[in-house]
């Protein structure tokens, strides 16, 4: 790697870790250019000679801020048999977080970035490797995808795999799960939920199990009138 590659590594980094800290101690929506070159100890001019605009930085402040779901997420799926075992059981840790968190995954997976956000993500995991390590090899396609579409697909795709459903059963699942979980995510950042986090959690995995085992068994039911 050239010295220029590593000085802009390392500047990036400053950036982005002065981010954190800003998000951290007083929330995502108090982030601006002018804070975190204060913080990072450089003036705002510097800051537009690696980052285009400031949902840039807050995108990879709140990328290094999932850093405990990425690491959990692979817990929760080593206990699936199935591939649609382990489909349900990655919801169920993403909704764990997200409903947390939700102005950090809001950022992450649903904020306009522009053009090319998935770009973004290569070069989070070009600045920190390390947050790869320990990950299931049939995880990272999916985290390399900023579309909450994209990441569903590589995940039933195993389930497609297993003949467990078919691809456009697999699409059905698809787009229901995740209209689900940014409905329930807008509602929370809104606060317009009338129970608490934990009770959101339980009602969107429901309605994921739900929305599972109809498509499944009405695939299942096609297939043996098939046969």
């Amino acid at each position: 790697m050239s010295n220029r590659k590593i000085q802009m590594g390392r500047m990036w980094k400053y950036f982005i870790e002065a981010t954190v800290e800003i998000i951290e101690e007083e929330g995502i929506e108090q982030v601006t250019i002018r804070k975190v070159a204060d913080r990072a100890g450089y003036n705002s001019a510097t800051i537009y000679n690696y980052f285009s605009e400031a949902s840039h930085l807050i995108f990879f402040a709140s990328m290094k801020l999932l850093k405990p779901y990425i690491d959990d997420v692979a817990n929760y799926i080593k206990h699936g048999d199935t591939a649609l075992d382990k489909y349900i059981l990655a919801w169920e840790c993403f909704c764990k977080y997200s409903f947390k968190q939700p102005s950090i995954f809001h950022a992450v997976f649903i904020m306009d970035l522009g053009d090319q956000p998935e770009k973004l993500i290569e070069r989070y995991y070009e600045l920190y490797p390390a947050d790869l390590i320990h990950i299931p090899e049939e995880l990272k396609p999916a985290l390399f995808e900023r579309s909450m579409s994209k990441r569903g697909q590589s995940l039933l795709q195993n389930a497609v795999d297993e003949k467990l459903i078919g691809e456009e059963q697999a699409d059905d699942i698809n787009e229901m799960t995740n209209l689900l979980w940014q409905g329930m995510l807008t509602n929370i950042l809104n606060n317009r939920l009338d129970y608490n986090l934990e009770k959101a959690e339980q009602k969107t995995m429901e309605y994921i199990q739900k929305i599972i085992r109809y498509v499944s068994d009405k695939t299942q039911y096609n297939n043996a009138m098939r046969s």
